[in-house]
């Protein structure tokens, strides 16, 4: 079974290369469903490994010099309060409804993706960081993050690139500091009730960094637009299956 869910987190892996976000989302589902992990150890593992698969993808973008440290760090920041809010909130939530809004995000990550992704308009890009605003979309995105431990890369990118005004290419890169950590966050959050399997949690992390590096080489030769239709339609079908798991089973078993 391990050997499976390295498999499947080496593919999760290659996504993420491949769209630089979005597979995140599938690793909850693969700890709880295949795994075998209690929901809280899953989401807490799912930070771990969406941390450290985001800045290693970080690198490569801010050699390039397309990371904006100041507004990155700004709204990293804020992010890393809110998620640690977040994981030390899901203390108190049952593992249920953890799923249960883990799916709603894979509903908005879904639809997200089958939009597509929407290009900015120059006359919005600005040199001015509207702090505030920043702040509190970083402590929003934050929260989500820590409560069901999904990486919110499909709210980050458009946030930077709206409200701190930066070139969708940056925003992306960006983007992946953010979420490294905002995920770093969350999990100190988590681990103050929650404990993980460190040595599985370190299995699945690699495979998925093994994965990004492969996938990063092969986004250039696959249509991103295609994939992402595929992979959107891909998450509605996995969200929906979450629900019907978690919500209209147990329903129909009262």
């Amino acid at each position: 079974m391990l050997v499976l869910v390295l498999l499947l987190a080496a593919l999760v892996g290659v996504t993420l290369g491949l769209l630089g976000g979005g597979g995140s989302i599938l690793m909850v589902p693969l700890l709880v469903y295949v795994a075998g992990m209690e929901t809280k150890e899953a989401i807490a593992t799912s930070l771990l490994v969406v941390g450290v698969t985001s800045a290693v993808g970080a690198v490569s973008h801010a050699r390039a010099g397309r990371v904006q440290w100041r507004t990155g760090l700004v709204f990293g920041v804020a992010g890393m309060a809110g998620a640690y809010a977040g994981g030390r909130l899901a203390a108190y939530v049952p593992g249920h409804w953890l799923l249960v809004g883990f799916a709603a995000m894979m509903l908005a990550t879904a639809f997200a993706m089958l939009r597509g992704r929407r290009e900015v308009d120059p006359r919005k890009v600005h040199d001015h960081l509207p702090v505030p605003q920043v702040v509190l979309e970083g402590l929003v995105v934050g929260l989500v993050t820590g409560l069901v431990g999904a990486g919110g890369g499909f709210l980050v990118v458009p946030a930077l690139a709206l409200l701190g005004g930066l070139p969708m290419p940056v925003a992306v890169g960006t983007s992946l500091v953010v979420i490294a950590m905002k995920s770093a966050a969350g999990l100190g959050g988590y681990l103050a009730s929650v404990h993980i399997d460190w040595t599985t949690a370190g299995l699945v992390t690699a495979a998925a960094v093994v994965g990004a590096l492969v996938g990063g080489p092969l986004a250039g030769r696959i249509r991103p637009d295609r994939l992402r239709t595929m992979f959107g339609w891909f998450v509605l079908v996995m969200a929906a299956f979450i629900i019907l798991q978690e919500v209209v089973v147990p329903a129909l078993a009262r």
